[in-house]
């Protein structure tokens, strides 16, 4: 018997008449309990990936490790060597169409085919078994209950059906929930906002830039989406979601809570982390898939809880395609601190901060493109949409900031207001980046509109 204290449920029902947890004993776990069911699936995957696995097996025996020496959850961090997209997509082409880290599956076994797109543009393939895929249905419930949607609640998703998976974890969740799903994908914006209207949807989820942006298009037509009927937004598929500044025009927009979930495409069909209708952040859902912070620069030394470092994540259950220390070059940092909710798992504060790939060098100063929205979005007179436009003068990299204009700024401030905000927003970016960055204001509709994900870096520097 564990002599940790458990964390008690604040209350039996929520507001709305429902369990306050989706699988209580599991979400309020002792840390430690949970921390030896994470270590006796560590092992377990570590030896079937290397008796079953070819790929496994040749990086873990060219790395000089063997699973037998994981004893504990440090092990795991500082001995077992990482892989990368790059590794998968090599793989898949010397072992296609799934890759030497997939078992034999016979075409009965496979569930769903889903794929991204690699660096050549050729699709990484993922194939999913039956029970991997219904194992995932349920943990997507249980994330997405976290971030409050309901039996009763009537979800509209955005994100787009197709190659990639998208928003088919929104469609699982909310179907084992057995709430209302609305599967109408990327389609014309004004359609999207009519049809929220007429049939009263009470959840919205799509990226956090499509929710920003359907924002503008709703001022645009005169709508109050405050004043609409929905309470709960789920948005993923890029950074962005769990920053301060971004989920505040968000929710304030919207007049709904904003709940970020995350995951990748190689870590599907598993959900990673959710947000939390407490608004501490995204629960990582740790004893689904386990999820590390360690040193960008060296991926076995891990680092403290609050410390900035990449991400690592592995599959604690999946068999068909089970990823292992997988890093996708994204930087975050993690708390343990004890959350309101109740849930006991581990949180993301600010979600994931962006990729490391996308760092810039500026003057010397390491930029995020996620830290430049960061200062944007604490300016309300500025619309969705901005490009960060980065050239080289002389032997320097420089950046400049291009940002639209709300349509009620563009009608309403003069040439002085102008200027004024100019300066407002270059001090919002000196606090928010740490140096000066000249910006200039656009017209709305000036950059092109954000359906999915923002491409925000336009890079005009020369090449070789």
């Amino acid at each position: 018997m564990t002599t940790e204290a458990r964390p008690r449920a604040i209350a039996a029902l929520d507001d709305r008449g429902f369990p306050r947890f989706w699988d209580e004993e599991r979400e309020t776990r002792s840390p430690g309990e949970r921390d030896r069911t994470i270590l006796e699936r560590l092992q377990h995957q570590l030896r079937y990936a290397y008796a079953e696995l070819p790929f496994y097996r040749r990086l873990y025996d060219a790395r000089g490790f063997h699973p037998d020496q994981v004893r504990s959850i440090e092990d795991f961090t500082t001995k077992v060597p990482v892989i990368t997209k790059k590794m998968l997509i090599a793989d898949q082409r010397e072992h296609p169409p799934f890759g030497s880290y997939t078992p034999e599956l016979a075409p009965g076994q496979i569930a769903r085919i889903h794929g991204s797109s690699g660096t050549s543009g050729t699709p990484t393939m993922y194939a999913v078994s039956h029970g991997d895929w219904r194992r995932a249905a349920d943990v997507h419930a249980m994330a997405q209950w976290c971030a409050g949607i309901r039996p009763d609640d009537l979800v509209q998703i955005g994100f787009p059906f197709g190659l990639f998976f998208g928003g088919w974890g929104v469609v699982q969740g909310a179907e084992r929930i057995g709430a209302t799903v609305f599967p109408l994908g990327v389609t014309d914006s004004e359609r999207h906002l009519e049809l929220i209207t007429s049939l009263g949807s009470t959840v919205f989820s799509a990226t956090p830039s499509y929710c920003i942006h359907l924002l503008s298009v709703a001022e645009r037509l005169g709508i109050d989406l405050a004043a609409s009927s929905v309470r709960r937004i789920l948005v993923g598929g890029e950074p962005g979601g769990s920053l301060p500044g971004t989920r505040k025009i968000i929710e304030e927009g919207w007049g709904a809570i904003a709940s970020d979930a995350g995951s990748t495409s190689e870590m599907y069909p598993f959900q990673t982390s959710v947000g939390c209708e407490a608004g501490t952040g995204t629960h990582l859902i740790t004893d689904e898939v386990f999820t590390e912070v360690a040193a960008a620069d060296d991926l076995n030394t891990p680092v403290p809880a609050g410390e900035r470092g990449a991400v690592v994540y592995t599959h604690l259950w999946r068999e068909s395609q089970p990823m292992i220390r997988f890093a996708p070059g994204d930087e975050t940092f993690m708390s343990t601190d004890p959350c309101p909710c109740g849930r006991t798992y581990p949180r993301l504060p600010e979600g994931i901060l962006g990729r490391l790939d996308d760092m810039l060098v500026i003057r010397g100063a390491n930029v995020f493109p996620s830290a430049v929205e960061t200062g944007l979005r604490t300016v309300p007179e500025l619309g969705p949409e901005f490009r960060i436009r980065v050239s080289k003068v002389g032997a320097l990299d420089e950046m400049t900031v291009e940002a639209e204009l709300t349509h009620r700024a563009s009608g309403e401030l003069s040439i002085d207001g102008r200027e004024e905000l100019v300066r407002r927003v270059e001090d919002a970016l000196r606090r928010s980046v740490h140096i000066r960055v000249p910006v200039t204001l656009l017209e709305p509709g000036t950059l092109p509109e954000t359906t999915f994900k923002a491409r925000r870096v336009l890079d005009e520097r020369p090449r070789g």
